[in-house]
């Protein structure tokens, strides 16, 4: 490993020079600089983590607050966080994951430890009580979510209210009158996650448009729950022939049930899933839905952070547009439904 004497050796100056130039801290000639910088580049130096900190009051590390709960679907929060850790290693920064249900206790952690020079939020509440702590720390931070009030905040998230709102357009578009929308576990909106909470109010926008039924029920999955669940929508409505799925754990489930009460997909009932585009391709019929672009949203996000870090202070909110991807799932409406 190339240390930061060679360098200095290389360039023919004092390795606190290097320093200097890595730094900042001192003013060096610019024949200097450029001849420090090309020994830099020649020999493949990198600073360690450590001398980094020291030299630039940065600790390098991005704190990633990603609650893990029973009531999400992992497996998508996990895909963002490894995303959001390699696109940060590529800025040259680490990622520290507090997965803890901490609440405003995790930021007041990270900011009064400068354990973090950054913060990106996830599993973002309407009214989220982290939210005001991060306004006053003055802490570069990004959430990957949306509050009920941006004002100040950087967020990047899929406009999830687009998105529902195409799932309730794409299913009129094939006949559809009656409808059904199997949602997240009921603590999801409990909470008023913001994702979960904008997808069902963007549906019921456009269904009230079109004049579209809907029905709304959260679900926990499983295959005991959904057929209480389906069992109690089709007594309720028994015109449904078409369902909105955001709940990754039920539409398995759901598939299975319908099968086993002789109603063909898409023949006698369409489905359309909120999902990552995974679970789509692999379900037992291939799914029409929309995506949930995990890996998109974390690079988005890291891009804004590292801004925020190098001075950026302007703020924004960055919906990603949502994009319907039709499948054998959906088919039009049975005649006379």
């Amino acid at each position: 490993m190339v240390t930061l004497a060679e360098v200095a050796q290389h360039a023919g100056v004092s390795a606190s020079t290097v320093s200097y130039v890595l730094s900042g801290k001192r003013t060096i000639s610019a024949v200097t600089r450029q001849r420090v910088e090309r020994s830099i580049q020649e020999l493949g130096y990198h600073p360690n983590a450590g001398a980094r900190a020291l030299a630039s009051s940065r600790s390098n590390i991005v704190a990633l607050m990603m609650p893990l709960r029973t009531d999400m679907y992992v497996p998508v929060m996990m895909e963002i966080a490894i995303a959001v850790a390699t696109h940060a290693r590529e800025h040259g920064f680490d990622v520290l994951m507090l997965t803890g249900e901490e609440g405003p206790a995790a930021v007041e952690r990270v900011v009064g430890s400068g354990l973090a020079d950054a913060i990106i939020l996830m599993d973002v509440e309407l009214e989220d009580a982290r939210v005001p702590l991060l306004r006053e720390s003055g802490r570069p931070a990004v959430l990957i979510g949306l509050p009920a009030d941006t004002t100040g905040l950087t967020c990047v998230d899929l406009d999830f209210a687009e998105a529902g709102a195409q799932c309730a357009q794409h299913l009129a578009d094939l006949g559809h009158r009656q409808i059904a929308v199997i949602g997240e576990a009921p603590a999801v909106y409990e909470r008023k996650t913001g994702f979960a909470e904008r997808t069902i109010d963007g549906l019921r926008t456009r269904a009230r448009e079109l004049g579209l039924g809907v029905l709304y029920r959260p679900s926990e999955g499983g295959y005991a729950t959904m057929a209480g669940t389906l069992g109690q929508i089709f007594t309720e409505r028994p015109g449904v022939t078409g369902f909105v799925v955001q709940n990754e754990q039920a539409l398995e489930p759901l598939l299975g049930l319908l099968r086993q009460d002789r109603r063909a997909v898409p023949e006698d009932i369409s489905v359309v899933a909120v999902c990552p585009e995974q679970v789509a391709l692999q379900a037992s019929v291939r799914l029409s839905s929309v995506t949930v672009p995990a890996r998109e949203m974390a690079r988005h996000a890291v891009e804004r952070l590292v801004a925020k870090i190098e001075g950026d202070t302007e703020d924004e909110v960055l919906l990603l547009a949502p994009e319907l991807v039709v499948r054998a799932s959906s088919g039009p409406a049975p005649a006379g439904a």
